[in-house]
């Protein structure tokens, strides 16, 4: 058998050089859980495409009225119901915005020229039964909805949090009865809190967003209790509390720090909720009164003419459902990054 006579270099034989200074250094930057927590929102397309369209229609929902020029209340009867006519689309055959309607006969007209309507004259989202134009009321009917919503949410926000802290802190005789109280107020319809409040305020955004914010900070407060439950027995409450540290400091220094996420997770999910019950309320005629308009009320119009103007109720229908979806689509991706439990 052949002997294998080649000697190995004795530089192989060495101690590996070991760097100490790089042995403890940290390629991967030092993110704290705000950041992280973004970086995580950003790697989800449907959020940040969500947060892109709900940024979109907040801005249009302030400058729509501006960039129209026209005014929401100012009635034409003579040019009502008009189909929307945008310029530069109204030659594109297959857009619906060329001013064209078809009857029910089949037959399809210009309602601009029927009307005797300036031809230099647009409406971008049409006309409604007395002439306004809808492209400034849906808009300003945006607003109000958003008002309405973004007013029960920081209502829930306030109550809620403060109520289910001190529950949840505190225990006892205390958490017992406020719990049985929260039940009380969950116990009872919204709709029937909405009847009492137009009973005794006049209909209009503020008895709505009251009667909304009876009820709706109850399940706000239940998690939030639940999450101090867990956490007032950590080890940095009862170090704090060990300190000396009073309840009220433990409390917003250290337990509403770590609420923080699960606090903007519900606010998110309340938000289109707050949105779609206005406009229901709006739609069965219990909330804002004309000449006031709200997206919800803009779809009762438009419902009640659906099959010879489809476009009254489409377009506020369209504005309203991208507005929720995208909120809804937000508060997924919020808990997605916020949630512990789906970190790496």
């Amino acid at each position: 058998m052949a002997q294998n006579n080649e000697k190995i270099a004795a530089e192989k034989f060495a101690p590996a050089i070991i760097d100490s200074a790089k042995s403890e250094e940290i390629n991967k930057p030092s993110l704290s859980f705000w950041q992280d927590s973004w970086m995580r929102v950003r790697k989800n397309k449907a959020a940040v495409a969500s947060l892109v369209i709900m940024m979109f229609m907040i801005i249009l929902a302030f400058l729509g009225p501006v960039i129209s020029g026209k005014d929401s209340e100012a009635q034409n009867v003579t040019q009502n119901n008009l189909p929307p006519k945008v310029q530069g689309l109204e030659n594109v055959s297959w857009l619906p915005f060329d001013g064209t309607k078809t009857l029910p006969n089949g037959k399809e007209v210009d309602y601009y020229k029927q009307k005797n309507v300036d031809e230099d004259e647009y409406y971008w989202f049409g006309t409604d039964a007395l002439g306004r134009d809808l492209f400034t009321r849906v808009w300003e009917g945006t607003q109000v909805s958003l008002y309405i919503a973004f007013l029960a949410a920081l209502i829930d926000l306030v109550v809620g949090v403060t109520y289910g802290a001190v529950s949840g802190y505190y225990g006892g005789r205390l958490d017992n009865t406020m719990q049985r109280i929260a039940e009380v107020l969950m116990g009872i319809p919204t709709l029937v809190v909405v009847i009492l409040m137009i009973l005794v305020l006049e209909p209009g955004i503020v008895s709505i967003a009251v009667a909304m914010s009876v009820t709706g900070w109850v399940g706000m407060s239940r998690v939030i209790r639940a999450q101090v439950l867990k956490l007032k027995e950590q080890e940095f409450i009862l170090a704090s509390r060990t300190l000396g540290n009073s309840n009220t400091k433990i409390i917003s220094k250290h337990l509403l720090p770590n609420l923080a996420g699960v606090i903007i997770i519900n606010t998110m999910f309340s938000i289109p909720n707050a949105i779609f019950f206005e406009a229901f309320l709006s739609f069965i005629g219990l909330g804002l009164q004309p000449p006031d308009a709200s997206l919800g009320t803009l779809i009762d119009d438009g419902f009640k003419v659906l099959r010879l103007h489809p476009h009254e109720m489409i377009i506020p229908a369209i504005v309203i459902s991208i507005i929720m979806v995208s909120f809804n689509m937000l508060a997924d991706g919020l808990r997605d990054a916020l949630d512990p439990k789906m970190r790496d």
